[in-house]
């Protein structure tokens, strides 16, 4: 089993790669840090600008929902290393909260099973307060295809 060093090393590697890949990531996510990772586990934080909230100022539903697909498959690809996480066969996102422009979020992202067809993740998003997770704002699954 790998190490969180090597877990950590590996998600880094992948989002980089990833990153000027995808405009939408690259536009919603430039500013994301990740904070941890281990096996079928990913946090980062991401502070919110005027390119992640709503005509009403609060976190754009997109830019949640977004954020479940992004963490869910690093997620994915922290439970054995793999390079290639999958695609999407299913996304869910209840909206709980809100946050706002100047917030800080905490996504974690879980990988609560990987198997050979299909993986399943859940997600928490939270505002961050006095530097710990605070309320949550969404939460979210994702189902994966992964067979290779």
């Amino acid at each position: 089993m790998a190490s969180d060093e090597e877990t950590q090393a590996h998600i880094e590697r992948i989002w980089a790669g990833v990153k000027p890949k995808s405009a939408i990531y690259g536009f919603l996510l430039s500013d994301i840090t990740i904070t941890h990772a281990s096996k079928g586990l990913v946090r980062a934080r991401l502070p919110l600008t005027q390119n992640h909230v709503n005509s009403k100022g609060g976190l754009h539903g997109s830019v949640s929902a977004t954020l479940v697909d992004w963490v869910g498959g690093l997620a994915i690809s922290s439970w054995d290393l793999r390079e290639k996480n999958g695609v999407s066969t299913d996304i869910h996102v209840t909206y709980v909260s809100s946050a706002k422009e100047g917030d800080v979020i905490e996504v974690e992202g879980r990988a609560n099973k990987v198997g050979g067809t299909l993986a399943f993740t859940s997600v928490v998003i939270s505002k961050v307060v006095d530097g710990a997770a605070g309320p949550v704002v969404a939460t979210g699954n994702h189902t994966k295809f992964v067979k290779v």
